[in-house]
């Protein structure tokens, strides 16, 4: 019998953003070791392809992407049927039509026949992962940390203060941002400010109301290695409920993050010292809306100010100690 000169493949569809991608990773880390001598991937935008790598979990992107949250084309792959095909895109019956119609062997997706029920108010990781047990594939929501960077931070010990956000909605103001900023630089900590492409405005005019000096702002969107090692070299991220808080928690940087129309109990942080979500229960609101959420406009300047300055605490107690110390958060 002649021996195939490829590996099986198993191919697996999340082509979403960077958050959504650090969220896939407890799953994607069960799918590698469920299937230890296929080919593992994933089908993404091509601009998280270096993510994809770091998480160990994936041997090749296949780009793909779709506006919003849309199920993109598959058209293109050339390869072979793979072996197996894994919707961890949605529940829908476009993204399990996307991977059908590649005709592979095993089909693994919500809206198959033999597919589990869809846990619409789960956590993201905890709603994969029990996904991937339906079908006898083990993955745990907490295997989500990333390896350290190799390069350095370009801020090392910064406090990371991310104003933007993809929707309105989600996007607390920069008055506010800018209030909190004041308030840390007079406790005596560096603050850098970053922003994504599209979000120069905004980050500009929170270091104008805040004072902040222009080498200490980021804006336009960093190559992932200088994004990876700034957020893991941190002291502390505040962001609202958007990729830059995922990737804190994937470093196991601290971060306090700003939630308004998503609860944090479908997409914040895993319980622990070093995370909090602030959050005033109310409604669900729209994610993708374009004013921000009735929800988020609660937080007030003084909670989160003094949330950024409680997680704080250990690492300035840390920075006092002579000699090589252990910190411990409580």
């Amino acid at each position: 019998m002649t021996r195939s000169p490829h590996p099986p493949t198993v191919l697996v569809l999340r082509a979403l953003g960077l958050g959504d991608l650090l969220a896939g990773v407890p799953a994607l880390r069960g799918v590698r070791r469920a299937f230890p001598g296929h080919r593992v991937v994933l089908a993404q935008p091509a601009g998280l392809a270096e993510l994809a790598q770091a998480t160990g979990a994936v041997d090749a992107v296949f780009p793909a992407e779709a506006p919003g949250r849309a199920v993109p084309s598959l058209a293109h792959w050339a390869a072979p049927a793979p072996d197996v095909a894994i919707d961890l895109h949605g529940n829908g019956p476009e993204s399990r039509d996307a991977l059908a119609a590649l005709r592979p062997r095993r089909l693994l997706a919500h809206a198959c026949p033999d597919g589990p029920p869809w846990r619409g108010h789960a956590n993201e990781r905890d709603r994969w992962c029990a996904f991937l047990h339906a079908y006898g594939i083990p993955a745990d929501p907490l295997d989500l940390l990333l390896p350290p960077p190799t390069a350095p931070s370009p801020a090392p010990g910064a406090v990371l203060v991310h104003p933007g956000a993809a929707s309105g909605a989600r996007r607390w103001p920069g008055e506010r941002y800018a209030a909190v900023v004041r308030c840390l630089r007079a406790a005596g900590h560096h603050v850098v400010l970053t922003g994504g492409p599209g979000e120069e405005a905004l980050v500009h005019s929170v270091a104008e109301r805040s004072g902040q000096p222009a080498r200490d702002v980021l804006t336009g969107g960093l190559p992932f290695a200088e994004l990876s090692a700034l957020v893991a070299g941190a002291s502390l991220v505040l962001s609202g409920d958007t990729g830059l808080a995922h990737l804190a928690v994937a470093h196991g940087t601290r971060s306090v993050t700003l939630f308004g129309p998503v609860s944090p109990r479908l997409w914040g942080p895993p319980p622990g010292p070093r995370h909090l979500a602030l959050w005033k229960p109310g409604p669900p609101g729209d994610p993708h809306g374009r004013t921000p959420d009735a929800r988020l406009l609660r937080l007030r300047t003084g909670e989160v100010a003094a949330a950024c300055l409680m997680l704080l605490r250990p690492v300035r107690a840390e920075a006092r100690r002579p000699g090589p110390q252990i910190a411990h958060a409580h």
